[in-house]
């Protein structure tokens, strides 16, 4: 059996990615890691898995009826596994390169007659995720804009004054930093660094342990604020930079909705008067978080499809 599929990236956070429309493939824990092992596979961070949102549900999944119920024109649906085989949540590059995938397969099209599948130009294409429907958008420079959805502070209103709610420690350091917990549909933790040189010089080969743990593990972002500047548009904007080791997968270039957690964070700590549209350099990369009026938060950054092949199981 070959498998057909395609490598992406967003600002290097890399994925294999597999049109599945017909929910046929299963994609278990041992297929997923011999695809993403980089020595032995095609090598990336998760696997993606394109399938319709209507299968998911056939197959007795309730997310599937869960997508449809919020948004009946998500017809698609991103199944997403870290690389250890571990079944995630959502991701936010992956959301951006899995709307890129389906444009160039043609189930969707950002411009009006650009593609045989539905328009999305004008109010964005509708994904299903484990978190929820998600809406992406494609703008001028190419970049693609994801409503990630609704975000919350777990620890609250306590956690918001007091600036923190959970203790992280990372190998070599000797005692517990402060960390703020950010929902966004997956769990993070965001810890403030006082330089840059700190933080190139952590080691991530360790997963940071955090207290209290939340259930189902947490991705952990080390962030330095770096101070205020306007945004193309003139509006004003912050900008901070973020290394991520992710739950189930390690450290990575870049992490979307880690990013999200880091600028949220930082503009929880600034209070009130802090910018809503934030710059986030990751190792791999920028982009663009946007803290939306609705409550929801908004991702923005490239998507590149690099390869395709077929992978022999």
């Amino acid at each position: 059996m070959k498998i057909e599929f395609t490598k992406g990236h967003g600002t290097h956070n890399d994925f294999v990615l597999v049109a599945d429309p017909k929910d046929e493939l299963d994609l278990d824990g041992d297929l997923v890691r011999r695809l993403t092992d980089r020595r032995g596979g095609v090598g990336a961070d998760g696997v993606i898995r394109l399938t319709s949102t209507a299968s998911i549900a056939g197959a007795g999944d309730a997310i599937g009826d869960e997508i449809l119920a919020e948004d009946s024109s998500a017809i698609w649906f991103m199944d997403y596994r870290n690389a250890d085989g571990s079944v995630a949540e959502m991701c936010g590059n992956g959301v951006r390169v899995f709307a890129a995938f389906a444009e160039r397969l043609g189930y969707v099209s950002f411009g009006a007659g650009g593609g045989r599948g539905p328009d999305a130009s004008r109010h964005g294409f509708a994904l299903g995720t484990r978190a929820g429907v998600k809406r992406v958008r494609k703008e001028p420079n190419g970049w693609y804009a994801v409503d990630m959805g609704a975000w919350f502070l777990p620890g609250g209103d306590d956690a918001r004054t007091a600036g923190y709610d959970a203790g992280v420690v990372v190998r070599g350091w000797t005692t517990p930093r402060p960390g703020l917990s950010v929902d966004l549909g997956n769990p993070h933790t965001v810890v403030a660094l006082p330089s840059t040189d700190e933080l190139d010089q952590l080691d991530l080969t360790a997963a940071p342990e955090v207290a209290p743990l939340p259930p189902h593990g947490t991705n952990v972002e080390l962030v330095v604020p770096l101070g205020d500047e306007r945004a193309p548009s003139g509006e004003p904007a912050g900008r901070l930079r973020m290394r991520v080791h992710e739950r189930g997968v390690g450290e990575t270039q870049s992490c979307g909705t880690g990013a999200c957690a880091a600028a949220l964070a930082v503009r929880a700590w600034q209070g009130d008067g802090a910018p809503d549209t934030w710059f986030v350099e990751v190792p791999g990369g920028e982009v663009r978080v946007r803290a939306l009026g609705d409550g929801h938060v908004e991702l923005a950054g490239p998507a590149e499809l690099v390869f395709s092949g077929s992978f022999e199981v």
